[in-house]
């Protein structure tokens, strides 16, 4: 079994951590929050007094970080503290751009990379059933596979240096608009008289069967595992979605393409989230959609 580092153990990478525990691995973590810290202790997880302590003799480091800059300025501390040949990996998700940086960084050190950020949310995390979209050179990809399938069911090469990325934001944009679509189809059948069920029975079997329908359904009962059955507590919280379409844009932006719906599914995540409910689950977004009616 491998050595691990796991650095950045929030509401993701601390059951990713723990799984890469019960493999069998031995992982050593550190996180910047001592409840962070203390809970991977619990998980069975060694714990180092910084992140370049915890890379030292590594076979594999992995990090799941809030954004570009925090992907950079740990990977300049750790990447250079590794052992060439060994790997890294970021399940971070964040611009292609700053992907592409770290992949140079890591290849100047001898050190594989693989950019590998993730879908499934938390249930997805404490499940190992996520699934890995990864970006990076061929060799790097193997070697990430064995480690990345104890915390996933699916994984996928997308590519190389800041593929998985760019896989991300585009597979995100699509929930995003879609979620919007779902939640003012329901929030239409409730002005029209129809129950949620009926509706849901109807496009669930029909041409508007999608996931966010489907698996996430905006309203109660219908799907009773989806956040609407426990007032929106986040898999994924709706913050989380504003940085998501805004990296979308930002990437649209850059590549010259025309994201017109991607550009107003992030302007309406927007506006819920400076209401105040950035800390939602992004399918309670189905209640912005109906404020709007009295708008």
């Amino acid at each position: 079994m491998a050595t691990i580092a796991f650095i950045g153990l929030g509401n993701m990478g601390g059951p990713m951590a723990a799984n890469l525990v019960k493999a069998g691995h031995k992982v050593v973590a550190f996180d910047l929050v001592e409840a962070s810290r203390a809970q991977a202790k619990a998980d069975g997880a060694g714990i180092a007094d910084s992140a370049a302590g915890a890379v030292k003799g590594a076979d594999v480091v992995v990090t799941m970080l809030p954004a570009g800059k925090h992907v950079l300025g740990v990977w300049n501390e750790v990447v250079p503290a590794m052992t060439k040949g060994a790997l890294i990996i970021d399940s971070s998700t964040i611009d292609v751009e700053s992907a592409r940086q770290a992949h140079a960084l890591a290849a100047k050190s001898g050190v594989l990379s693989v950019d590998a950020p993730v879908s499934g949310g938390t249930g997805g995390a404490k499940g190992a059933t996520l699934t890995f979209m990864c970006g990076g050179e061929e060799g790097a990809f193997a070697a990430a596979k064995p480690v990345l399938e104890k915390m996933g069911k699916k994984i996928v090469h997308c590519g190389g240096a800041g593929a998985g990325q760019a896989a991300k934001i585009c597979n995100n944009m699509i929930l995003g608009i879609s979620m919007i679509a779902v939640s003012e189809a329901f929030a239409l059948g409730e002005k029209l008289g129809l129950s949620h069920q009926a509706l849901f029975d109807v496009a669930s079997t029909s041409s508007g069967q999608c996931w966010s329908l489907t698996t996430y359904c905006p309203v109660p009962g219908p799907v009773p595992t989806s956040p609407a059955n426990n007032d929106y507590k986040p898999g994924f919280a709706s913050a989380l979605m504003v940085k998501d379409l805004t990296l979308a844009q930002d990437a649209a932006k850059a590549a010259g393409a025309a994201t017109p719906l991607g550009k107003h599914a992030q302007e309406i995540y927007q506006s819920f989230d400076a209401a105040g409910q950035g800390g939602v689950d992004f399918s309670g977004i189905i209640k912005h959609v109906r404020s709007l009616a009295g708008k």
